[in-house]
């Protein structure tokens, strides 16, 4: 029997407490949820001491004694963790829909193929529509998810299966979601750039889908994917320095915009202390993870916005202003 979108996320509440109390699904409580500004952005910053004992918990769970790991995301999964099958009838493709086992948000939830695909290949109508079915139906229930995919070997993706993530923003609007939304635009159906944020990003504001047919949200979903993309290697293609291999990049989607970041590198050094600092697309959100108070003062004293530029890529809109300003300044 398959699920429905509004089925998955009217059971994915008791999957979750019940996963949790059978050990499952280890959560991760956070101790604090700090409010940083930066030049007029509020960025929310996680602190999680509980994940410097995820090493420990994976390896009692056999998920890192392997030399070659198990795939999570092929079946058979493990029934504590499986809310059920999505079923696509107009690609007669059907999808899995699990609880992430570790989770630092509850009710944190995956869309898996159900054949492999890599985590490196761009997203297909099919898998568009089904995210975009997810958060219309968690919206009709009154809850406020965001879905994130990241893709390619620098994009902070922590599985080879392809898989689209959810994530419940509870009564917050991630920070770069209300920057867009505060956005002013001539040409609503155009990609457009929030040139505040310190590196290259391309976002489309949505249409209002929530009575469309299915083949109408795949079309829309997918146009909007496809320019993004389309900017996304533009970019990458005009820095002569990114690394060799497939591009990497972030999408970051809710019912309003889309929005894909390109990516150079998956950790950002910290200067002073030389540890790394992971960003996925949740990073590219707004939303940071640390594990310890000690790596929140360090991030708040590098700046969100230096460490996002840093594994991020320059935008051209800079690079062609810097050019024009530098141009100038030679003529006189």
């Amino acid at each position: 029997m398959t699920l429905t979108s509004a089925d998955v996320l009217s059971s994915l509440e008791n999957k979750y407490e019940d996963a949790r109390e059978t050990g499952d699904l280890i959560f991760f409580p956070s101790e604090q949820i700090v409010k940083h500004e930066e030049d007029g952005i509020q960025y929310e910053i996680r602190v999680c001491t509980a994940l410097k004992n995820k090493a420990s918990v994976t390896t009692a769970n056999n998920e890192v004694t392997e030399s070659k790991k198990p795939n999570p995301f092929a079946p058979p999964y493990n029934e504590k963790l499986y809310i059920g099958d999505m079923y696509d009838a107009e690609e007669d493709l059907y999808y899995a829909v699990l609880l992430n086992k570790f989770s630092v948000v509850p009710h944190h939830f995956l869309l898996v193929t159900k054949e492999f695909r890599p985590q490196t290949s761009p997203l297909l109508p099919s898998e568009l529509y089904m995210t975009y079915s997810l958060l219309l139906a968690a919206r009709k229930q009154g809850k406020n998810y965001l879905a994130f995919y990241n893709c390619g070997p620098q994009s902070g993706a922590s599985q080879p299966h392809k898989h689209v993530q959810f994530i419940d923003a509870e009564d917050g609007i991630p920070p770069i979601e209300r920057l867009a939304r505060t956005t002013q635009l001539e040409v609503a159906d155009r990609p457009f750039s929030l040139r505040r944020l310190s590196y290259a990003n391309h976002v489309r504001r949505l249409p209002d889908l929530s009575l469309a047919s299915p083949t109408e949200v795949a079309d829309k979903i997918s146009m909007a994917y496809v320019s993004l993309l389309d900017l996304v290697i533009s970019t990458i293609r005009y820095d002569p320095t990114y690394p060799s291999g497939p591009p990497s990049y972030n999408m970051v989607l809710t019912l309003e915009h889309m929005h894909l970041i390109p990516r150079r590198w998956e950790e950002y050094t910290m200067p002073e202390s030389g540890k790394k600092q992971n960003v996925n697309a949740l990073g590219f959100a707004g939303m940071l993870l640390v594990k310890s108070d000690e790596e929140l003062e360090a991030v708040k004293k590098e700046t969100v916005s230096k460490i996002l530029h840093g594994v991020g890529v320059e935008s051209v809109h800079d690079i062609e202003v810097a050019g024009t300003s530098l141009e100038a300044a030679e003529d006189e």
